[in-house]
């Protein structure tokens, strides 16, 4: 197993243990926030990414990117779509 192997593994099983660094970190919280409570994200959420290093472009896509998971996670629960097995 290779190190993104196991950096992959780790994040998949809970990023908040996976040993990140400060930057991916305050990106993966963010990302959760968005998420699971959306209804609470403040404009500190933001300043905090830009605390960590993002601009304006990549706290877009960070939104854009989380959003659109979101969504298509939707769609295909709404439809009744069935993960495939490998």
């Amino acid at each position: 197993m290779t190190n993104n192997d196991v950096l992959v593994d780790a994040i998949s099983r809970d990023y908040r243990e996976a040993g990140l660094d400060g930057a991916d970190r305050a990106m993966l919280d963010f990302a959760a926030k968005l998420t699971l409570t959306p209804q609470g994200m403040e404009a500190a959420d933001i300043e905090d990414l830009r605390l960590h290093g993002f601009d304006d472009l990549a706290i877009h896509d960070i939104v854009v990117v989380t959003s659109y998971y979101a969504f298509v996670n939707r769609v295909a629960d709404g439809l009744g779509v069935e993960l495939e097995t490998r």
